[in-house]
């Protein structure tokens, strides 16, 4: 299983005030990037944090540096995710899949990524944790593979975008609903990753192909 995780720049070490509108204005930045879009002015987003507007660029220098730190922080839960959950995948690897899924709907809130109507970016930081987080998911279900407890032709890019698609976040339904809704979903996906259930798939495309689209789109 792959051991390393990828540092990236190291973070400055900000005084208490500092750390809390850091996080005040990566917060304010998801909740704006999910409901506005990218374009969403800064100034805005330094309102919903509750500090000026100078304070924001103290903290991020531009709209591209605030957009890869929101980018990498949620690639680095999802790593975490997927990581804590491979810890079972010998003795479990269905229970794995189930803790990687349903660890992303607890924590879609702090998730503003790509495949979920989130920002792009091109960072080669982002572009190294997409890598070990398709790594992690093939090492749950290379366990599944071998104790025959899962599909042979489920891959990585399926847990993703499953992930991605049960995360969306789902207008007009209150959160606790959407939240049930998705676990629904999940269960669903669930039993037919048992090979009992296997009917043909038609061929995912690859991690490299979907990482090349999100590149050219940034």
């Amino acid at each position: 299983m792959t051991a390393s995780t990828p540092k990236g720049p190291p973070a400055p070490r900000l005084r208490a005030d500092a750390a809390r509108n850091r996080a005040q204005i990566l917060a304010a930045a998801r909740a704006a990037f999910r409901e506005s879009g990218t374009a969403v002015p800064l100034d805005e987003i330094a309102r919903r944090a509750g500090v000026n507007i100078a304070t924001l660029y103290r903290r991020f220098p531009d709209r591209a540096a605030l957009i890869t730190q929101v980018v990498v922080d949620a690639l680095r839960l999802v790593l975490d995710t997927a990581r804590t959950a491979a810890e079972t995948a010998r003795t479990d690897p269905l229970a794995a899949v189930e803790s990687f899924l349903q660890g992303m709907i607890d924590s879609r809130e702090l998730l503003s990524l790509p495949l979920i109507g989130g920002p792009m970016t091109n960072d080669p930081h982002a572009r190294d944790l997409q890598q070990h987080i398709a790594a992690t998911l093939e090492d749950i279900l290379a366990a599944g593979r071998s104790s025959k407890v899962l599909r042979c032709d489920i891959t990585a890019v399926d847990l993703i975008a499953t992930a991605a698609l049960i995360c969306r976040p789902l207008p007009h339904l209150p959160p606790e609903q959407a939240a049930t809704l998705a676990t629904r979903h999940l269960r669903v996906f669930l039993d037919g990753l048992r090979p009992e259930h296997t009917r043909a798939l038609p061929s995912p495309p690859t991690h490299e192909e979907m990482t090349a689209h999100l590149v050219a789109e940034a």
